[in-house]
């Protein structure tokens, strides 16, 4: 195999949030890039996401943070709510790290890693969709065309991915959470997050720059009709299954025009992440409930660590190795988070009322250990301590 310290041919499948960060800091580090995106345009409709301060600390070091500030809105704080009364329960500062906190429109966000991606030097293709690769000699096979031969094939095709059975065949499921995400026009709010906790049911509400709200609404379901994951959804269901919301919920609910239903599926993160010259990258290697808003945060992860794993390792194996030893063990834990959190937002009975309690005596008494709580996650910086990791592979290029 081509030695890892030479200058590759990459190609990635899939150009969203994963696929464009990688290609981004492979293609700073020298690479030579082709992104594949099967959709004939870049475009995200209909959502917001949150840029936390361990995806931000990968943004700010590519020199994207002013760039992200014009798009964005720094997040203050998080409130958990009483979804019945509408009540707030606590307030918890976002705003006292190194590294922002922000709030965001995702087709913001593609936008901004697809001009910066293409400033590096990556190429990107839309309407060009991967059916298939050979690991062993790295040609991707699209469905029209013919294959293209790389050094380095990554799969940044998302939890669906059409590579990923190469590698491992364990297939998603569903996680028993369904969820409904809408953005609603001309509704001002507060630079926070709110979590509106109702038994068996949450909503996430978070303002957007231009006078938006997102809104994300989970609950618990037994199971999913098998023809599909996504469908188009009345939003008379949505607000029924929300009608003992409080008022305040329940008015935004009466704004959606249109929503879509989609049941959240997961797979088991492998332990080997890569055969030959293809390995996975994001939602491919590691989807998750989206209740710590980390889905995009650790694809951004993910192509730093590549990037820097590519540099510090001798060889083309060793490095994808050393790739999938630094994120297993973090994305393994982040996605254990999520599922608590899943349980921990929809509490019933006396459950809820002691954790509505507790919430509120630590905001009163101790409001920096609800959010010390998570610097594991986000006070990591996956940018720090890389020439530590050359000196043990015995390479020593890196900075």
């Amino acid at each position: 195999m081509a030695s890892a310290t030479s200058r590759l041919a990459i190609a990635i499948a899939g150009a969203g949030i994963g696929g464009l960060s990688a290609g981004l800091c492979l293609a700073r580090a020298g690479h030579r890039v082709e992104i594949f995106e099967r959709a004939p345009a870049l475009r995200e409709i209909g959502a917001g996401l949150q840029i936390t301060p361990n995806g931000a600390a990968v943004l700010e070091r590519l020199g994207l943070g002013p760039a992200l500030d014009k798009v964005a809105i720094r997040a203050r704080a998080v409130r958990p709510t009483d979804g019945w009364s509408g009540r707030g329960i606590a307030r918890f500062a976002l705003d006292g790290g190194p590294y922002p906190y922000r709030f965001l429109h995702r087709a913001a966000l593609i936008e901004l890693l697809a001009d910066a991606a293409r400033d590096a030097g990556a190429r990107i293709v839309t309407g060009q969709a991967v059916r298939a690769a050979r690991p062993e000699t790295g040609d991707l096979i699209f469905e029209t065309g013919e294959p293209t031969r790389h050094e380095l094939i990554l799969a940044a095709d998302g939890l669906r991915s059409v590579l990923r059975p190469l590698i491992t065949d364990e297939a998603a499921w569903f996680t028993g959470q369904v969820a409904w995400r809408a953005v609603l026009n001309g509704v001002e709010a507060a630079p926070e997050a709110r979590i509106w906790m109702l038994p068996g049911r949450h909503v996430v509400t978070y303002p957007l720059p231009g006078g938006r709200l997102n809104l994300v609404a989970v609950r618990e379901q037994s199971g999913w009709a098998p023809e599909g994951w996504d469908h188009a959804e009345d939003p008379a269901r949505l607000r029924a299954v929300f009608a003992d919301a409080a008022p305040e919920l329940r008015a935004l609910f009466d704004r959606i025009e249109a929503t879509r239903l989609w049941g959240l599926f997961r797979h088991e993160v492998p332990e080997r992440w890569h055969v030959g010259r293809l390995a996975l990258l994001g939602d491919a290697a590691h989807p998750t409930l989206p209740f710590l808003a980390q889905g995009a945060n650790l694809a951004i992860e993910d192509g730093w660590v590549l990037a820097r794993a590519l540099e510090a390792a001798p060889d083309l194996d060793v490095a994808l190795g050393l790739y999938a030893q630094r994120r297993g063990p973090r994305v393994r834990r982040a996605i254990a988070a999520a599922q608590a959190n899943a349980r921990n937002y929809h509490f019933s009975g006396v459950s809820r009322r002691i954790a509505h309690l507790a919430l509120g005596a630590i905001d009163r008494v101790a409001p920096r250990r609800f959010t010390a709580r998570m610097d594991w996650l986000h006070g990591h910086d996956v940018t720090r301590n890389w020439p530590a990791i050359a000196r043990m592979t015995g390479h020593s290029s890196l900075e």
